[in-house]
């Protein structure tokens, strides 16, 4: 259970050692390397493809009934839950993320290709309504090869949530991972390959996105590039596909607000915010990174918050007391404390956290308390740009339409969360927040059959759903004649010579 993948790629249905740039696997918690490998080259890449567009055009997979490709997500979903013990324990190795944190994902990503599977069974075309002597149906078919680039923040329920869908429509998936975390990925790899995928479907290719990732966005056999990461680089990938008229889905940043109204249950709100911002260390596109709360309660519900926060444990990640792990890198780490030192420049007040925490393990890990901020307005860096970190900024609101406006005066709109007893208010502003997803009463809660995704510069498209498998395919209409006989416009005689 503990060995590390061998360091070989699985490129084109082949496990291959990679010939491009080397990639070190850090342990975030004390520094040491888990792996040294080589990731894939352009020349690796456009290998993958070739084997993809040859196994594409078989019709050994994209030929293959409904429910008959379901039953290999099925097996991939076995496959998954009876490594989840390994899978977990690479990935905990692999981003640093608590070992607890690591087997819900494993099991997220098991339920995926189980979701996948079932709404695969039972997603039909249709028969459209009879506008003349014709029928009339849409149908949809496989796009053909599908790039799926991944981050490093939840990589193996990130890789699902991509491959299921995607091979579920019939294609072939190309799965980057990130440099940072790419050992789940191989794991992957190899239990799609148990499972039976025909060889060539799906490839691994951890690697520089300037290499391959512009190579998978770039080369005209790719009919779709599904992209999770930052927004810049979202912004590039969505430029160089207008060039090829390629649909792309883009799952970006966040700076997601959450607002507690003075009628909510506090101890239910709190433990929502808790786990909301700093669980997974901060390091979520969703995290609810700006707090409103109402003024008549925000000096004692604050109060309370920070006696809750310097309350969380922070430790090893194998720790099952462990509440808060270290960041996934020491770059990372001083990315987040550049930008905490930037807001108290700017005038914020510390009111926990706003450094990383010294002695004993913590002198060789990339750990950083959490932070909570005050004293800002909503106009503050810090409540603008994503820090991807356990950083909380608390602001007081007035009313309803106070804190619509400035939950919504944000480029991102990923994501929200209202803490309120009354149901009718939350629906409201509910409904006028402009955002992907929104809580109530709770956060940070996924279904694979919800589709998610965001607003403005936090993304294009969803995700999820039984229509997450249709954004894998492309729709067709098809026209059936009835009648028989020569369209009259061509005055053809019946039985002419």
């Amino acid at each position: 259970m503990t060995e590390m993948p061998d360091g070989r790629l699985f490129i084109g249905g082949e496990w291959e050692w990679g010939s491009g740039a080397e990639i070190t696997s850090i342990y975030p918690a004390d520094g040491s390397v888990n792996l040294v490998l080589k990731g894939a080259s352009r020349a690796d890449g456009e290998r993958a493809i070739a084997s993809a567009i040859t196994a594409q055009a078989d019709p050994a997979w994209r030929g293959l009934k409904s429910h008959e490709r379901a039953r290999i997500l099925h097996r991939i979903a076995g496959g998954i839950e009876a490594n989840a013990a390994r899978i977990a324990h690479i990935q905990t190795r692999d981003t640093g993320k608590t070992l607890r944190e690591t087997g819900a994902l494993a099991a997220s990503a098991a339920g995926t290709f189980r979701y996948v599977a079932a709404a695969l069974e039972t997603l039909d075309d249709a028969l459209t309504s009879q506008r003349g002597d014709y029928l009339t149906m849409s149908v949809h078919d496989p796009i053909g090869l599908v790039a799926a680039i991944t981050p490093w923040n939840s990589p193996i329920a990130s890789d699902a949530q991509k491959v299921a869908p995607a091979l579920a429509a019939g294609n072939a998936v190309l799965l980057k991972p990130a440099s940072w975390s790419p050992l789940v990925a191989l794991e992957l790899a190899r239990i799609i390959e148990e499972a039976g995928l025909p060889k060539g479907l799906f490839s691994v290719l951890p690697g520089a996105g300037r290499e391959i990732g512009n190579l998978l966005v770039e080369h005209p056999a790719i009919g779709k590039v599904s992209f999770t990461g930052g927004t810049e680089t979202g912004r590039m990938l969505a430029r160089q596909a207008a060039e090829k008229l390629m649909p792309v889905s883009l799952e970006l940043g966040g700076k997601s607000p959450t607002i507690v109204f003075e009628d909510a249950d506090t101890d239910l709100a709190i433990a929502g915010i808790l786990y909301g911002v700093f669980s997974s260390t901060g390091q979520s596109c969703i995290a609810g990174a700006r707090l409103f709360v109402q003024q008549s309660i925000y000096d004692s519900f604050v109060a309370r918050l920070v006696t809750a926060t310097r309350a969380l444990r922070l430790g090893d990640p194998f720790d099952p007391e462990t509440q808060v792990a270290p960041m996934v890198h020491p770059d990372h780490r001083a990315s987040v404390a550049a930008m905490v030192d930037r807001a108290v420049a700017e005038g914020a007040r510390v009111l926990c956290g706003g450094a990383a925490p010294t002695g004993g393990l913590f002198d060789k890990g990339a750990y950083y308390l959490p932070t909570i901020l005050a004293g800002v307005t909503n106009a503050a860096s810090i409540c603008r740009d994503e820090v991807f970190g356990p950083v909380l900024a608390v602001l007081p609101f007035r009313d309803e339409a106070d804190v619509i406006a400035q939950g919504n005066d944000n480029a991102y709109g990923l994501a929200a969360g209202i803490w309120t007893r009354n149901f009718p208010k939350a629906w409201r502003v509910a409904r006028a927040l402009q955002t992907g997803t929104v809580w109530i009463n709770t956060y940070k809660q996924f279904s694979a059959s919800t589709p998610f995704g965001g607003e403005k510069d936090a993304g294009l498209g969803r995700e999820k759903g039984r229509e997450g498998i249709r954004a894998y395919m492309a729709q067709k209409s098809l026209y059936v004649d009835l009648t028989g006989k020569p369209h009259p416009w061509a005055r053809w005689p019946q039985g002419g010579a």
